[in-house]
């Protein structure tokens, strides 16, 4: 993965949770629990986050595999999973936390029940390829769960572009001294394919026997699950 943007996220990862709060409004932390609950995730099951970040998605995962299951984030950014381990500790939740790379994992194959990347899957160098990587470690009959950014229609079509444009970078910037990496972002999201295009490239990875999308508040977000084939 590209060396820039494992700079650019190491540079933001001490006010990273602060600023995605702030930006989301907290709506962020619903997004995750509807992640999980669109997994299907249940007592005993084994799960990977990838692109696990501060560990939030992991957190949530943990709480719904139960004591019988085990949870792992991992992450191609150290420094982003820094304060993962703390939080995990203070909600009496383990989980383990490595530096991988979610197109090139070190796991086995069949490995997982579920694997999941959330926010993570449009700063990879080939999400296609991601998406094969992430199929590859689960079981068949395991789902692959994918939250992503994506492209609102309706009402909110417009006022979002100008929220992503002007304060995305603006308060960003403030929070975390490097306003060019919340510019980065929001135009990532507005190029990745969403919706119906993000279907599409499940598809033609070839690697599941059905997939859905989720919208989140108008397409802000999507919840995509691929049924590993």
């Amino acid at each position: 993965m590209s060396e820039k943007v494992r700079t650019m996220f190491a540079s933001i990862a001490g006010k990273y949770d602060l600023t995605n709060s702030v930006l989301s409004m907290g709506t962020h932390h619903q997004w995750r629990k509807t992640a999980v609950s669109i997994s299907g995730a249940k007592e005993g099951m084994s799960v990977l986050d990838c692109a696990t970040g501060t560990g939030d998605l992991a957190l949530e995962f943990r709480k719904a595999v139960g004591s019988s299951g085990r949870v792992l984030g991992t992450d191609f950014c150290a420094e982003m999973m820094e304060t993962a381990p703390e939080k995990a500790a203070v909600q009496k939740l383990d989980v383990r936390f490595e530096t991988a790379d979610a197109m090139d994992l070190p796991y086995p194959d069949n490995a997982f029940d579920i694997a999941s990347i959330a926010f993570g899957i449009r700063n990879v160098d080939d999400p296609q390829q991601c998406l094969k990587e992430l199929a590859r470690v689960v079981k068949s009959g395991g789902k692959v769960i994918v939250l992503e950014f994506g492209q609102p229609d309706g009402f909110l079509k417009y006022p979002y572009k100008l929220y992503s444009k002007y304060m995305i970078p603006f308060v960003g910037g403030l929070i975390t001294g490097n306003r060019e990496a919340y510019a980065y972002l929001p135009e990532t999201s507005a190029n990745f394919p969403a919706g119906p295009e993000f279907i599409r490239l499940m598809k033609d990875a070839g690697k599941f026997r059905g997939q859905e999308a989720r919208k989140l508040m108008g397409g802000i977000a999507y919840v995509y699950a691929g049924d590993v084939a």
